[in-house]
């Protein structure tokens, strides 16, 4: 039998018997448009062990179809690379998504999965666009060529995917770089796979280190035969005339040139700061929050607890209390929190589906490298307007384990939530503009200056921007609709715990007094070192709660104008919500998100005792 670099029965559980049928694919190219077709909603969401790459799972007959992240190539860079690698090597079958308009692209990864002798099906998807780019595919002398079915599909409007399904069991090894066959025998001899023996010879040295062999120097070597031969299948199948260029090209080149692009960037941000920031925030969450679980879900739970508990006992307080199991945990989760990651994977959707977050990430790649992220980053940092808890968990979409660090970093201390924002906007807007350009200011340079700390103190290095720009297109609803709904479950799934062991920790603090405690070891802070008054210090109790129940404790102290910026500033830097916190300790781990809450403490009540003296 043979061996494997990482045994995936170990790692990730399937049912006994059944086949892994894994779609495999560049990014951007539909793969989820075809698990959802295949599969419809019973659908498992989980992280890779070890990691925090969502994998998708779903029974399909025999098989248990597996959707992993979009790669370019089978190999070791990144953690989604890895993970796409360790499930592609235990494949028994692939379907193989390849966009017919990039097929001189897609095709390398189409050749590698072959040369790894793994069972392939291919989906030529997406061929409504190459026929409107001027493209003709002769689709049967493409499957001569590869030795492997060739299905064309359009997976938006399910045409294809009858023939694609009845392809399955036709799967074929196709045909491989034979010029490799030798060596790849002489390390199969040893009983690995040949998928692995492959990328060794391609220079893979973590797999070489399961194995206990030398990764050789053959990468640049096989990729060039590679390429040279897709270039050749390239140029017998596929006749392509020139085609005048549309609006969707037009706004496409548009979105990535800087003159344009940040007008078009600041349009798409306003429709989504009206979209999530204030039609989601307030008019939803004002229903689904104060009216149906305030209004009526609390009262109705609240008045059935206190019938068999005493509302000033323990058990009461931790069923129905302010911060109660079954009071703060739903209101907030269904009542605040649902909605607004409703919202935004909604919005992300449609920007995904468009083909623009691409071209975003394009955009801004350059003004992010500073600070040890590339473009991928401005995705989480856009959410965190809305909710950092929600944006914590999108650092996963980052290529590395030290970019999720420094994004955690910089959603966890600078950006205020879309709830906050509301506050801080209502208490500096008395005070002028200058006060709020003076603000913006301040966080702005705490974001650049801790980015860029972070960059030279963390070991390692980033990864590059590697990232295709597909066509723009309308986004098809029942995709958009399909992926919120699974996204939104998943969330819900993993917040739920963290909610209920949150609300259970405040209860016993309040309980017990060290909440009130906690309260009177921060005044000496806030009296002397921040100028506050000594009721300052329950804000930003509060605010570990709720964000904007810190910045709305400001509200009926007596400040003046410095004061308040001064409070806007710290309350701002300061420890997220409890919520956020969990999260990030469940994305970094206890030790590094520890690291975080500890440092935006430092950071808050440093920069807001600076303020309160420069600014005297």
């Amino acid at each position: 039998m043979n061996k494997h670099c990482h045994n995936l029965a170990e790692t990730m559980e399937l049912p006994q018997g059944k086949k892994r049928l894994v779609l495999v694919g560049n990014p951007n190219v539909g793969k989820s448009v075809f698990f959802n077709e295949l599969t419809g909603k019973y659908v498992d969401v989980s992280n890779f062990p070890g990691t925090t790459v969502e994998i998708h799972t779903a029974p399909y007959g025999d098989y248990i179809l597996m959707d992993i992240p979009g790669v370019y190539g089978v190999s070791s860079f990144n953690d989604e690379e890895r993970v796409a690698r360790d499930i592609i090597l235990h494949a028994d079958i692939v379907i193989n998504i390849v966009d017919a308009l990039h097929l001189e692209r897609d095709l390398f990864l189409t050749q590698q999965l072959i040369d790894m002798g793994i069972a392939t099906v291919v989906a030529l998807n997406m061929m409504d666009e190459a026929v409107r780019s001027g493209k003709t595919i002769n689709v049967a002398k493409l499957s001569k060529h590869l030795g492997v079915p060739v299905i064309p599909t359009v997976a938006v409007k399910k045409e294809g995917l009858r023939e694609l399904k009845a392809a399955i069991a036709k799967a074929a090894l196709g045909y491989a770089d034979a010029r490799i066959q030798p060596e790849l025998e002489r390390l199969m001899a040893t009983g690995m796979g040949r998928g692995d023996a492959l990328l060794i010879l391609e220079g893979d040295e973590e797999v070489a280190f399961c194995h206990g062999q030398q990764a050789l120097p053959l990468r640049e070597e096989i990729y060039l035969r590679r390429r040279q031969r897709v270039n050749a299948i390239i140029d017998d199948v596929v006749q392509a005339k020139q085609v005048i260029k549309k609006w969707n090209r037009l706004l496409g080149q548009w979105a990535v040139r800087p003159v344009t692009g940040v007008p078009i960037l600041f349009a798409i941000l306003m429709a989504m700061y009206w979209f999530i920031g204030v039609f989601v925030a307030q008019t939803v969450v004002g229903l689904t929050e104060e009216t149906i679980m305030l209004g009526i879900y609390s009262e109705f739970i609240t008045a059935l607890i206190f019938r068999f508990f005493s509302p000033e006992g323990f058990f009461g307080l931790l069923l129905a209390g302010e911060f109660g199991l079954l009071t703060m945990a739903p209101v907030y989760l269904f009542g605040l929190l649902l909605p607004l990651v409703v919202g935004f994977y909604l919005g992300l959707s449609l920007l995904e589906d468009s083909g623009y977050l691409p071209r975003l990430a394009t955009l801004v790649d350059r003004m992010l490298t500073g600070l040890g992220l590339n473009g991928r980053a401005i995705i989480p940092v856009i959410l965190g307007f809305g909710c950092v808890t929600m944006a914590t968990i999108t650092t996963r979409l980052l290529g590395s384990k030290r970019e999720r660090m420094i994004a955690t970093a910089l959603l966890g201390v600078t950006i205020p939530c879309s709830a906050q924002i509301g506050v801080i906007a209502g208490l500096i807007a008395p005070l002028g503009f200058g006060y709020l350009a003076v603000y913006i200011l301040i966080i702005f340079t705490v974001f650049v200056f801790l980015g860029t700390v972070l960059n030279k103190l963390l070991p390692g290095e980033s990864t590059h921007l590697l990232i295709d720009l597909p066509p723009l297109r309308l986004p098809q609803v029942k995709n958009v609709l399909t992926k919120t709904y699974l996204k939104s479950l998943a969330f819900i799934k993993e917040a739920a715990p963290l909610f209920l062991l949150a609300a259970v920790a405040i209860t016993v603090l309040a309980y017990t007094g060290a909440l009130t405690g906690l309260q009177n070891w921060l005044s000496p802070l806030t009296e002397g070192w921040l100028r506050l008054p000594r009721e300052a210090s329950t804000a930003f109790v509060m605010g570990i709660m709720r964000r904007d129940f810190g910045a709305a404790g400001l509200y009926n102290l007596m400040l003046t104008p410095l004061q308040t910026m001064v409070g806007l500033v710290t309350i701002t830097l300061f420890v997220p919500c409890i919520a956020c916190i969990m999260v990030m300790v469940k994305e970094r781990g206890w030790k590094d998100g520890t690291a975080i809450w500890g440092g935006s403490l430092v950071i808050a009540f440093l920069v807001g005792g600076l303020v309160a003296r420069l600014l005297a």
